[in-house]
C-alpha cells in the first residue's frame, strides 16, 4: 500500500509540474495589421490609414512602426513607442520612391521582437492615382510624416511620449506566477501524501 502511495504522490507531483510548464507556453499572439492590406495603394503627398487589432492580455504596451521594401535593402523608421491601445495612426508620405512592394513593421526594436507585419502595399509616385478609394485617415489621430528614400541610420520620424506599462501588475497577474503557485501547492501536497501526516 505503502509503495501504491508513493507512486500516486510522484505522479501526482510530476502532473502539477508538468501543467505548470504548459501554462507558461500559452500566450496571446493575436496581433494583425488591418491596413493596408493587401493590394493597398498609398499616395504620396497624402496621409494614408494605418490600423490594427490585438489580443488584449498580450501585454503589449507600444511597439515600433518601420517600413520596408522587398526587392531593395532600405528600412524607413517611422514611429516609436506608438500606442498599442490608439488602433490606429496616420502616415503622410512625402518624397517616398514609388514600389509594390513596401510593407510594415511592428516591432520591439529595444528587444528585436517582432509583433506583426503587413501584407505588401504599393506606394504610388506622386503624379499617379490610385485605382481603387483608399482608406480615409483617421480624425483625432497623430500624423507622422515620412520623406525620402529608406535610411536605417536616420532616426525615428516620430517618437510618442513614454507608455507605462503595468509591468508589476502583470506580473502578479501573470500565468507564471499562477502556474508556480499551484506547482509548489502540488509539491507540498505530495510530499505531505508521501509522508503520510
Amino acid at each position: 500500500m505503502r509503495a501504491l502511495s508513493k507512486l500516486f504522490s510522484t505522479c501526482t507531483a510530476t502532473a502539477y509540474i508538468v501543467l505548470a510548464f504548459l501554462s507558461l507556453q500559452v500566450s496571446a499572439n493575436y496581433f494583425i495589421i488591418t491596413s493596408p492590406a493587401a493590394q493597398s495603394q498609398w499616395q504620396n503627398n497624402a496621409a494614408n490609414l494605418v490600423s490594427w487589432e490585438k489580443g488584449v492580455l498580450d501585454d503589449i504596451y507600444g511597439f515600433d512602426v518601420e517600413m520596408a521594401r522587398m526587392s531593395k535593402d532600405g528600412l524607413t523608421l517611422v514611429a516609436r513607442n506608438v500606442p498599442a491601445t490608439q488602433k490606429r495612426l496616420n502616415i503622410f508620405l512625402q518624397d517616398v520612391p514609388a514600389g509594390d512592394d513596401y510593407f510594415l513593421i511592428f516591432i520591439n526594436s529595444t528587444h528585436g521582437v517582432m509583433h506583426a507585419t503587413s501584407s505588401k502595399f504599393t506606394i504610388l509616385a506622386s503624379s499617379a492615382s490610385p485605382s481603387s478609394t483608399p482608406p480615409s485617415p483617421a480624425e483625432g489621430i497623430p500624423t507622422v510624416t515620412v520623406s525620402g528614400s529608406p535610411n536605417p541610420t536616420q532616426l525615428f520620424a516620430t517618437t510618442f511620449p513614454a507608455i507605462a506599462s503595468g509591468a508589476l501588475r502583470s506580473v502578479l497577474e501573470s500565468a507564471q506566477v499562477n502556474a508556480l503557485i499551484v506547482t509548489l501547492f502540488g509539491i507540498g501536497f505530495g510530499a505531505v501524501w508521501t509522508i503520510g501526516l
